[in-house]
């Protein structure tokens, strides 16, 4: 019983150690008219504060799947908050009418095929998975 405590405490460490290290890049398709955002600018999409690009577009944000490693990085390190607190507030949000919360999607090979699909769609990826379908608009480490 106690090795199997351990060896849970060891694997939540190695997760944990993941997502610290996480490069997250996001990503628009690479047709796209945006070339760079700030932080705030896809804090505000990603929150719902916002839902267009600086040049007047609407923007269609995508999420990772909810518990993933990437979400929780992404959420951290962008918008500063945890991803419990991004889930309590689109639930204020979808609650009063005032949004609808980002569509989720399994993978970064999604995020990727839906992107560069649809000049107005945002998502983040692993940096690592970045290739010529995607441009990069914003990175975080």
């Amino acid at each position: 019983m106690n090795n199997l405590i351990k060896a849970m405490f060891f694997c939540a460490a190695l997760i944990c150690m993941q997502s610290a290290f996480c490069q997250i890049a996001v990503v628009v398709g690479a047709k796209s008219d945006i070339s760079t955002l700030t932080t705030d600018q896809v804090s505000s999409v990603f929150l719902g504060k916002s839902d267009k690009f600086p040049n007047g577009n609407t923007a269609l944000p995508l999420d990772q799947a909810s518990g993933s490693a990437i979400r929780g990085t992404f959420y951290d390190k962008v918008t500063g908050k945890s991803e419990a607190q991004v889930k309590s507030a689109w639930s204020r949000l979808v609650f009063s009418g005032k949004g609808t919360p980002p569509k989720e999607v399994s993978s970064s090979a999604e995020v990727k095929k839906l992107v560069s699909s649809n000049p107005n769609t945002i998502g983040y990826i692993e940096k690592s998975a970045v290739d010529s379908s995607v441009k990069v608009v914003l990175t975080s480490e």
